[in-house]
Formats: structure tokens, C-alpha cells, sequence
């Protein structure tokens, strides 16, 4: 029996020494650094990003009243057509474009449920671009985040795309329609890797 507890715990100890426990701040590292943030939600709840690692995300900043609002019908057909084979479609209230989301969070999130039934994640209202932009859209904005089309956000309901590793692969224009051919079929080839 001695011989039995002496070698669990030399087992043990081997295993701590080569770092098969892993913290959780260490887990933490893995993240990629696009999901290394944490954003308050429509409900006023903390939304550790890293949550959404191994997915493929859609990320919108939305606006309640702009021309492209009726965009949220799409994002809304999106995420439930794809939520379960691993799409998450986020979306980010700004005020930063004609003022055209001047409600607090519970009137965007009651407008959203309202006119469109949105059940995708929403979050707290943010600014996009210029000095007090949210960490994560100055990355998602940034030449090393995507080179091919980097810069500031331009309009309301501009929709990035991250793969299940955390890199931007794809960045749709207002004027890209979420259910268009193009959003359609790179979220179907993000999915498919």
C-alpha cells in the first residue's frame, strides 16, 4: 500500500512539474488576443470574451435608428441558423454615427426584442472609434488584426468576422447585407475548418 501512495504522489508531482495542472490564469494565455476582453452586456452582467473561444464569431456595431437597422432581421436569421453549429453573432450599440442610438441599454435591448426578437448577444453600448473606442474594436480595426481592409468603423452595422482562432478574417460594410452570398458563405467556410 506504501509503495502504491509513493508512487501517486511521485505521479503527482511529475504531473505538477511538467504542467499538466493548468492554472486558470495560465489557461487564460491561450486566448486569443482579440477575446482577452471583458464587456459589459445589454443587462449590465460582466462578458468575459474568452468565453467564446473555439467559435466563430460575427461581431456588429448596431445602431436602433439608422437605415441599416433592419439588418438586425438578418443577424437574428444568422444566429439561429448556424448558433448550434458553433456562430456567434455579437452585437455592439454605438451612438458614434448620426447619434442614431441615443437609448440607454434597456431601451436598445427592449427595441431589439420588440422589433425583431433578437436573441443574439448584445452588449452595452460602445464607442468604436477615436479615443475612448472599446479595446476590442480598436483591435478589430487595427492593421495587425486585418491588414487587407484596416481603419476606422465608417457607418453603423459594419460586421467583422473572427474565426475559431481568434483572427479576422472577413470585414462586411454597411452596405454588405448579412444573409448576402458573400457573409453567407464565409461564415459557412469558417464553420466548416
Amino acid at each position: 500500500m506504501k509503495s502504491l501512495v509513493l508512487a501517486l504522489t511521485c505521479a503527482l508531482s511529475t504531473a505538477l512539474f511538467a504542467g499538466v495542472f493548468v492554472s486558470a490564469e495560465e489557461k487564460k494565455g491561450d486566448v486569443p488576443p482579440l477575446l482577452k476582453h471583458e464587456m459589459k452586456s445589454l443587462t449590465g452582467k460582466k462578458v468575459d470574451l474568452s468565453k467564446y473561444k473555439g467559435k466563430v464569431l460575427l461581431v456588429v456595431n448596431v445602431a436602433s435608428q439608422c437605415g441599416a437597422t433592419p439588418q438586425y432581421k438578418p443577424l437574428e436569421v444568422l444566429h439561429e441558423k448556424y448558433n448550434e453549429k458553433g456562430l456567434a453573432v455579437l452585437g455592439f450599440p454605438c451612438n458614434q454615427f448620426g447619434k442614431q442610438e441615443p437609448g440607454n441599454d434597456e431601451e436598445v435591448a427592449d427595441f431589439c426584442q420588440k422589433n425583431y426578437g433578437v436573441k443574439f448577444d448584445m452588449f452595452s453600448k460602445v464607442d468604436v472609434n477615436g479615443d475612448q473606442a472599446a479595446e476590442l474594436f480598436k483591435q478589430l480595426t487595427s492593421k495587425e488584426a486585418f491588414a487587407k481592409d484596416a481603419g476606422p468603423v465608417k457607418w453603423n452595422f459594419e460586421k467583422f468576422l473572427i474565426s475559431k482562432e481568434g483572427k479576422v478574417v472577413g470585414r462586411f460594410r454597411t452596405g454588405v447585407q448579412p444573409d448576402s452570398d458573400e457573409v453567407v458563405k464565409a461564415i459557412e467556410a469558417e464553420l466548416a475548418k
